[in-house]
């Protein structure tokens, strides 16, 4: 049976207390070693480089992802003055985290990250440690309980002023539709209107065969299941919440830099915002 992620853990077993399994490939880990972190191991390369036989374009849609985190916090907080901040299911250790991004353009901002895994609050400990620019929490909870989630955040975030909630990368391994939405709405009731919800997540509509093939590989490995979703279903995601333009789309093409306009290729990442009315 496949290892279920750390922040999908049912139990109250903290992180601290549960040994990190280095024999089966894990989605953070694999997604750091695509794009050239070093904490991964043996299972994690494993996995990755079968997938990267099937479909080298993976590469590329790991970096897109992480470049979409970093405009779209740039976006909310530039644009749209937010300086609050929830990140479910963090990436960390990956490089160019939410709280990064948000001490080059909003000094002063507060990011709760939410994971429940080992190697995570292993990294998680260290950022807590380092500066004053941006107050920055971490979570040791399951996306699958909001309210422990929430109850957590609302320590270090501010409910009664806009928060944008990011998902990125997470959702792919919730496969019941309605539980993501279920979950997607108990924390968007929780935020006043103003907020965001950020989300990204794998799709098979680019590079169809390839992505079903890397899908497969990917479950084979040990991993956490992963369901691919188009871009209607990841748009049923946002019901009730006003779209920034330009909508769903690749992760490329949102927001791209003025010097990418016009020569960026879709990958098979999509991405989206809303905002709560």
């Amino acid at each position: 049976m496949s290892e279920t992620p750390g922040w999908m853990r049912v139990g109250s077993e903290p992180a601290a207390a549960r040994a990190i399994d280095t024999s089966v490939a894990h989605p953070a880990r694999i997604w750091d070693y695509w794009l050239g972190g070093k904490d991964n191991f043996a299972a994690d390369r494993d996995t990755g480089d079968q997938i990267l036989a099937a479909i080298p374009a993976m590469v590329d849609n790991a970096r897109a992802d992480r470049a979409f985190l970093g405009r779209a916090v740039r976006y909310l907080a530039v644009e749209e003055g937010v300086r609050q901040f929830l990140d479910i299911g963090t990436g960390i250790p990956a490089a160019g985290n939410t709280h990064e991004v948000a001490r080059e353009v909003a000094p002063g901002a507060r990011v709760v990250y939410v994971d429940n895994d080992p190697v995570v609050l292993t990294h998680a400990r260290a950022l807590l440690a380092g500066g004053d620019d941006v107050t920055t929490d971490y979570i040791d909870a399951d996306l699958r309980e909001p309210e422990h989630m929430l109850a957590g955040a609302a320590r270090t975030l501010d409910f009664g002023s806009p928060v944008a909630v990011m998902l990125l990368g997470v959702l792919e391994f919730v496969p019941d539709a309605e539980q993501a939405r279920s979950i997607i709405t108990q924390v968007m009731e929780a935020v006043p209107g103003g907020s965001f919800l950020v989300v990204s997540h794998s799709t098979n509509e680019v590079h169809r065969e390839a992505m079903e093939e890397a899908a497969r590989l990917w479950n084979e490995g040990g991993s956490t299941p992963l369901t691919l979703r188009d871009a209607a279903g990841l748009r049923d995601l946002f019901g009730g919440l006003e779209p920034v333009e330009p909508g769903v789309v690749s992760c490329t093409l949102w927001h791209p830099d003025e010097a990418e306009v016009g020569t960026v290729a879709p990958v098979a990442q999509y991405c989206g915002v809303g905002r709560k009315p």
